[in-house]
């Protein structure tokens, strides 16, 4: 009998203990003990439908954008990059459109027939990560938010919406020789400028028949 209630005390300690624990996301907890209950998510999404077409809007085409940095790197930068600070890393929004001539499993390659003579552009369709989309909309200042993590959140949110939502009808239907039109934000050194290897994180992609 005592084994009996040992196993029925054990069982009912083990059933109590497992209802009395739940888990959260370590930046839900720390959201709430500093007091902050804004929904990024939410942030992000609004950000994404009503502030980012902002930018879009004004996105510099990647033909005139190759031959401006060519012609004068310092004024291009200044007329059309946005940063954070004053490093030598800044981003651009672009457009464009190019034919497609290789896919790849994390990217599509497009060819440019750029003024200056042609040339070819990556489009990342697989491991979209970093800053690149937030930062080339130049609308977020770092100051306006509590804090880097939630700063940060915004990155994450933009890129997880490119990659569920923009690149899996895209990646299905493109085909080499297809035209491709295309917005995105673009990396550029401005020590070190390498124009022959364009990488665009796409935030529109649209395929031309």
């Amino acid at each position: 009998m005592k084994i009996l209630k040992y196993i029925i005390a054990a069982a009912a300690l083990l059933f109590i203990s497992y209802h009395s624990v739940y888990f959260e996301k370590l930046s839900d907890v720390r959201r709430a003990e500093s007091g902050d209950n804004t929904d990024m998510e939410a942030y992000t999404r609004d950000f994404w439908e009503n502030k980012l077409p902002l930018s879009m809007d004004k996105a510099i085409d990647i033909k005139d954008l190759v031959t401006r940095v060519k012609a004068d790197p310092e004024e291009t930068f200044a007329a059309y990059a946005h940063a954070l600070g004053i490093g030598d890393l800044q981003y651009f929004m672009v457009k464009g459109e190019g034919q497609t001539t290789m896919i790849a499993d994390n990217q599509v390659e497009l060819l440019i027939l750029g003024r200056d003579g042609n040339f070819k552009l990556r489009i990342e369709t697989e491991l979209v990560y970093g800053n690149s989309v937030r930062d080339a909309s130049g609308l977020l200042n770092m100051n306006a938010f509590k804090n880097t993590s939630e700063f940060n959140e915004v990155s994450a949110g933009l890129n997880k919406i490119i990659r569920k939502e923009i690149l899996p009808p895209f990646r299905k239907e493109v085909k080499e020789g297809d035209v491709v039109r295309f917005i995105g934000a673009v990396e550029l050194n401005r020590r070190f400028l390498k124009l022959d290897d364009l990488e665009v994180t796409p935030v529109q992609l649209e395929i031309v028949k």
